[in-house]
């Protein structure tokens, strides 16, 4: 598969992430928001409240934009970095401030649209490099690939710390 393919259907599933992430915490705050608030913890109340919260629309949307998002979450990771999908995908922190004012009706202050922006400067700075060429080596040029195993080598086994932890102690000590 080319390098622009592999780079369309990352930024595709990125921003599947990002959208199915915040719509469904979104929908869950606006469903738990409909059930109300939980002040009676006994069991014929939380059954009841369990009946009205699984009832509710958006629950069961938000539920399932969460799913979407694993399931995106999930194939990205099976061949981008960890180290670029999760700070790319902090960008959801600004679409949720963005939707819980549009969609919930909440105030979002000056300071809190300041810290919106730090995290977006933030994925701004992240290495535009999701393919793995930025992985460490274990020696120069030489990277931990799929077809490698981590196995002890040589050195490991002639390791001090290992010859240590098999002495025997002398006479006396550790009785």
């Amino acid at each position: 598969m080319s390098s622009s393919t592999v780079q369309k259907k990352t930024y595709a599933l990125l921003a599947s992430m990002v959208f199915f992430s915040s719509l469904g915490n979104v929908l869950l705050s606006r469903g738990m928001k409909q059930t109300g608030e939980i002040v009676d913890f006994s069991p014929a109340a939380l059954a009841a409240t369990f009946v009205k919260t699984f009832t509710n629309a958006s629950i069961w949307l938000g539920i399932l934009s969460l799913l979407v998002f694993f399931v995106s979450y999930l194939l990205l990771l099976s061949w981008a970095d960890f180290s670029y999908v999760q700070p790319a995908s902090a960008i959801g922190y600004a679409f949720v401030a963005v939707l819980g004012y549009f969609v919930l009706g909440e105030f979002i202050s000056p300071m809190r649209w300041a810290g919106v922006l730090v995290i977006c400067l933030g994925v701004v700075l992240v290495e535009a490099s999701p393919s793995g060429r930025g992985r460490r080596a274990d020696a120069p040029g030489e990277g931990i690939g799929l077809d490698q195993t981590l196995r002890p080598s040589a050195s490991f086994e002639a390791s001090p710390y290992r010859a240590r932890a098999s002495r025997p102690l002398p006479e006396g000590e550790g009785k």
